[in-house]
């Protein structure tokens, strides 16, 4: 078969390793012929591809960032998207099947053009763990990795100064980077988007820190939102998909608690930092399994579905379930964690 291969959307740690075991999966055990398509949809609407050969994909697993590029062009747009026009550009190619790496985004417009009969097999990336169909996506491990190593390097500075230092990571609709790396750098409270709390109760954790002689840290999502907010703070304008740029939230609690308490805060955004760089080991090791089962899945003509880890099997779900729903930080977790905040 011939198989094409696109990245989409916001990168992470990972995607080389899918493209790797992919490719390496298809020559050796199917006798497959591969090309990619540069900077996601937009590659595969406008027929800009790249073969992939064996040589092309030596030494992946280690890189960051994808050599296909992103983009997060709508394959439905423009004069040549549409499923028709689509489908029309993969038989000039004599493309059989496409295997999507992407997130939330990407698997819809997947999905939906699978519905339209053409021939995908997703894969799911996303640094926020947010795709309710797996248990765990690659990039994640490796967001948590980088925010935790910030929260022990702030420690540091926080102590020397008798500062609260607040550390705003990314998470527009879900917690699970913030919970994680609060988690793993013992920080004393952890806010997080489906958990609104006041400013109080932020506050109160702060001075309980300050009374034993410590220094507070406090890790915030970039969508959490405060009791007294109704919606995420913004100030960056809309993204491509008209949806808000999430950043500040870190700065507004820094200077609340201090206005609040008198304790000199300071707030840090990591931002990109936590999608850039190699993947961890855990990271490469999911992204590779997951490579392998997408082939597997193009194989068994599996259209429409996404491969996904649950528990420590990889499976395949279909990309309309797997996308119907956000897998948000459920609230037993949460409490969990907030029972040593302070």
């Amino acid at each position: 078969m011939r198989i094409g291969l696109l990245t989409s959307g916001g990168d992470c740690p990972g995607l080389n390793a899918v493209i790797r075991a992919s490719v390496l999966e298809g020559i050796i055990n199917h006798g497959d012929e591969f090309v990619g398509f540069r900077d996601g949809w937009r590659g595969l609407v406008e027929q800009d591809v790249i073969p992939l050969g064996r040589h092309d994909v030596r030494g992946l697993s280690r890189q960051g960032g994808t050599i296909l590029g992103s983009s997060r062009t709508n394959p439905f747009d423009g004069p040549h998207g549409g499923a028709a026009n689509i489908r029309n550009t993969l038989k000039r190619l004599g493309v059989d099947a496409v295997i999507a790496i992407g997130g939330e985004g990407t698997l819809t417009a997947a999905s939906r053009l699978t519905d339209k009969g053409l021939p995908i097999v997703g894969v799911p990336k996303t640094i926020d763990n947010d795709i309710s169909g797996t248990d765990y996506s690659f990039g994640f491990d490796t967001a948590v990795e980088i925010a935790t190593d910030a929260i022990d390097r702030l420690r540091t500075t926080a102590e020397s100064h008798k500062r609260c230092m607040v550390l705003e990571v990314m998470g527009r609709h879900v917690g699970w980077i913030a919970l994680y790396s609060g988690i793993a750098g013992g920080a004393h409270g952890i806010l997080i988007p489906s958990q609104q709390r006041s400013l109080d109760d932020v506050c109160g954790w702060v001075e309980s820190v300050r009374r034993r002689g410590r220094a507070p840290v406090v890790v915030v999502s970039e969508g959490f939102t405060l009791d007294s907010m109704e919606e995420p703070h913004s100030h960056k304008g809309l993204d491509a998909f008209d949806r808000p740029r999430l950043g500040g939230i870190g700065d507004i609690i820094a200077a609340q608690i201090e206005r609040r308490t008198g304790v000199e805060s300071r707030a840090v955004a990591l931002g990109h930092l936590q999608r850039g760089g190699a993947p961890t080991a855990r990271d490469r090791v999911l992204a590779t399994r997951l490579g392998m089962a997408a082939v597997a899945n193009v194989h068994a003509r599996g259209w429409g579905s996404m491969v996904a880890v649950r528990g420590l099997d990889i499976v395949s779900v279909p990309i309309a379930e797997a996308i119907a729903e956000l897998q948000r930080v459920p609230a037993a977790r949460y409490e969990e964690a907030e029972r040593l905040f302070g």
